[in-house]
């Protein structure tokens, strides 16, 4: 595995990292995901199951691990790992987000899977959440879902506590989604308490379908801040599950460049990611080892000019690249 400082800070991270949102609880959007779980939501089973993924993921050299408060039990899942391997702070780089409170109750289908809120009071409460589930070895905190909308970066009472967090040792970042991406990071990146910029980091959705907030990437990565990517895959549209007819020219072109460098679909765009000089970390959101494995793969794909030329073709409008996901039901 190939490592490196996230952005500006001395946090080591793999270039490729787990994230836990399929992992954590019985109900997601990935396309296929109740056939990755074989119907068995018990949660000894997806805590045993989840321990498989991270063991492989260990093995295979993974040490950033990202999860969120409303990943079901997706702290709780990662910390008894943590726990239960004797794994010490100073081995493992973990992150984890607050501002959305799970309220699925464990089932598939809910009314509303979690709520969103990012004032003072949800902060102070999910931080001693996710402290109590991950101890020492929470290293990155951030704004789950960070909009212009939500007001978040102008919450001042919130920023303060933020810039608390930041001047004991844990690092601070956002993850952002929308087709305002850029315009969200623009202006987190403005963000200074006491003339220190706030934020260490950013997670971001950057795909072959969806890569608009590319530039306002790689323009925070050259100040200093690092970049997560997250949903490298599209939530499964970007791998042999997506069978949409509408989308059949677009598998095959993909399908003929994962060819022609001999790779998988997954791991040809995993390896877009990659390539981008601004990526730190890319998420993998595996929910099996075979899947993982594949993943991984992307680390030797020889991603070239010929494929990046081929493949910008698919990415799409941003607003109906967001519209198309919401429409995607859980699972």
């Amino acid at each position: 595995m190939i490592f490196r400082y996230f952005g500006a800070s001395a946090l080591p991270v793999s270039r490729i990292g787990l994230g836990l949102a399929a992992l954590g609880r019985p109900g997601y959007i990935n396309l296929g995901h109740e056939t990755d779980l074989a119907g068995d939501y018990a949660v000894g089973a997806m805590e045993q199951r989840c321990h498989v993924i991270l063991d492989a993921a260990w093995s295979a050299g993974i040490r950033y691990f990202d999860t969120a408060r409303s990943y079901g039990r997706g702290e709780s899942f990662l910390g008894s790992w943590l726990r239960s391997r004797q794994i010490e702070p100073k081995q493992v780089s973990v992150g984890s987000k607050w501002g959305y409170t799970y309220t699925a109750d464990w089932q598939v289908q809910a009314t509303h899977h979690e709520v969103k809120e990012h004032s003072l009071a949800v902060l102070n409460r999910q931080w001693e959440e996710s402290r109590r589930e991950l101890g020492a070895q929470l290293d990155l905190y951030q704004i789950h879902s960070a909009t212009l909308e939500s007001g978040v970066l102008q919450n001042r009472e919130v920023l303060a506590r933020l810039a608390a967090l930041k001047a004991n040792g844990v690092r601070i970042g956002l993850s952002l989604s929308g087709p305002g991406q850029a315009a969200t990071l623009e202006e987190a990146a403005r963000v200074r308490i006491d003339g220190v910029r706030l934020f260490d980091g950013v997670q971001a959705t950057w795909n072959l379908l969806e890569p608009s907030a590319g530039a306002a990437l790689y323009a925070v990565r050259k100040e200093g801040m690092g970049v997560l990517v997250k949903e490298a895959l599209a939530n499964g549209r970007l791998t042999g599950r997506n069978t949409d007819p509408a989308f059949l020219p677009q598998r095959l072109l993909l399908e003929q460049e994962a060819a022609r460098l001999g790779c998988t679909v997954d791991a040809l765009a995993l390896a877009a990611v990659l390539a981008q000089p601004w990526a730190d970390v890319v998420l993998s959101g595996a929910v099996t080892v075979a899947q993982l494995t594949s993943n991984l793969a992307a680390l030797t794909v020889s991603w070239d000019g010929p494929a990046a030329d081929a493949l910008q073709s698919l990415a799409q409008p941003s607003a109906d690249y967001w519209a198309a996901r919401a429409g995607m039901g859980w699972n």
